[in-house]
């Protein structure tokens, strides 16, 4: 199970679902790469299914524009618009 945080506030989400979301150019969706952020690619980490009465579902931040640090369980990155790890 993977934890993401955005790192200003704590906000984010855990669970199995943990996906790189490439989009098109006019942002709509185009393919899942992998599990690790990749710089143009958006974070996806969640449940794999709808939770009970839970107030979301997953966490999805804005296409990643750095990688900040980077070992094997873990993956601190910069979006537009925020500072975020992903701890695995």
């Amino acid at each position: 199970m993977a934890t993401l945080r955005r790192l200003s506030d704590g906000a984010g989400d855990s669970g199995a679902r943990v996906v790189s979301i490439r989009w098109k150019k006019d942002r709509t969706f185009d393919r899942i790469e992998g599990s690790r952020p990749i710089v143009g690619n958006s974070m996806l980490v969640g449940s794999v299914s709808a939770r009970t009465y839970s107030r979301q579902d997953y966490w999805l931040t804005t296409p990643v524009t750095e990688i900040l640090e980077e070992r094997k369980n873990y993956v601190k990155f910069r979006t537009e618009n925020s500072i975020y790890e992903l701890k695995y």
